[in-house]
C-alpha cells in the first residue's frame, strides 16, 4: 500500500462523499493528504478518520466560489510540505437539474459554471507553478457522465462539465513538457451516504436497469481509478477523459429496455 508513497496530494470537496472516499485511499497508498472543504467539522472528522490508521492528513478550508481561498490552499499546502504533487479537482456543486435551456436564467448559468468549471480551472492555474517547480506532477479533474450527451433537464451543469473534459485535454498538451499529467474521471451513479437518501428510487431503478454489471458505483470505483492516475504507473496517461460507469454509457439506449425484456435484439 505505498504506490503514492512520500506524494502531497490536495483533494478538494473531500470533506465527504467521493471527495472523502480517494482521500482516504490515497493516504492509505502513503499520500499526505490534504483534505478541503467549507465543512471544517466534517473535514477534521475525516483527517481523524485517517490519522487513526496511521496515515498523513490535515484539514484545510476552501471555498470553490472565492478565488483566494484557492490561492490560499495551493500556497499553504506547499509552505508545509514543500510541494504539491497531485491536485484533484473533485470540488463542485451538483445541479443536476439545474434546468432546460429557455427555463435557464443568466445567474443560474453563470453560478453553475462559477462552481463546476471555473473553479477548477482556477485551481489547476494555480498549482501549475508549483508542479513546475517540483519537475511534474498529477492533475485528476472530476467529470461527470452528464457530459456524455444530452440531457433533458442538466442543461448547464452538463455543458460546465463538458468544459472540464476540455480543460483536461489542454492542459495535458500544454504542460506536458513540464511532466504534468491531467486526466478526467468521470462518474457513473455513485451512491454514498451523503446522496443515497436524495436519489429517488426510480431514478436509482432506472440507472440499474442499464448499468451493466448490476450495482451501483461507491466512492472507492472512483478512488481506485484516481490512485492509478496520481501513481507513476499512469505515466505514459495523459489527456484522458475516463468514464467509470460500470458499462451504463457504453450502450445503444434500447439496451436498458431489451434488458428488462430478458431479450438479445429487437
Amino acid at each position: 500500500m505505498d504506490r503514492l508513497k512520500d506524494k502531497v496530494a490536495i483533494i478538494t470537496g473531500s470533506t465527504g462523499g467521493i471527495g472523502m472516499g480517494i482521500a482516504k485511499l490515497f493516504a492509505a497508498e502513503g499520500a499526505a493528504v490534504v483534505v478541503c472543504g467549507r465543512r471544517e467539522t466534517k473535514g477534521q472528522a475525516v483527517v481523524d478518520s485517517i490519522t487513526a490508521e496511521g496515515g498523513k492528513a490535515s484539514y484545510h478550508f476552501m471555498d470553490i466560489m472565492q478565488p483566494e481561498s484557492i490561492e490560499a490552499l495551493i500556497k499553504d499546502t506547499a509552505d508545509k510540505y514543500g510541494k504539491v504533487d497531485i491536485l484533484v479537482n473533485n470540488a463542485a456543486n451538483v445541479g443536476l437539474k439545474d434546468g432546460r435551456v429557455d427555463e435557464l436564467t443568466l445567474d443560474m448559468w453563470d453560478a453553475v459554471f462559477a462552481s463546476d468549471l471555473r473553479g477548477t480551472f482556477y485551481a489547476t492555474k494555480c498549482v501549475i507553478p508549483y508542479m513546475q517547480q517540483n519537475n511534474g506532477g498529477s492533475i485528476i479533474n472530476i467529470g461527470s457522465m452528464a457530459s456524455c450527451g444530452g440531457d433533458l433537464g442538466s442543461t448547464a451543469y452538463a455543458c460546465a462539465k463538458a468544459g472540464v473534459d476540455m480543460l483536461t485535454k489542454s492542459t495535458a498538451l500544454q504542460y506536458g513538457k513540464s511532466n504534468i499529467r491531467c486526466n478526467c474521471v468521470r462518474p457513473g451513479l455513485i451512491v454514498t451516504p451523503d446522496n443515497e437518501a436524495k436519489v429517488p428510487d426510480v431514478l436509482k431503478d432506472i440507472f440499474l436497469n442499464n448499468i451493466m454489471v448490476n450495482r451501483y458505483g461507491c466512492p472507492a470505483d472512483i478512488a481506485n481509478m484516481c490512485v492509478y492516475l496520481a501513481s507513476d504507473e499512469s505515466g505514459f496517461f495523459t489527456g484522458q477523459v475516463v468514464t467509470v460507469d460500470g458499462g451504463l454509457n457504453s450502450h445503444v439506449s434500447t439496451v436498458g429496455e431489451f434488458k428488462k425484456m430478458s431479450s438479445r435484439t429487437w
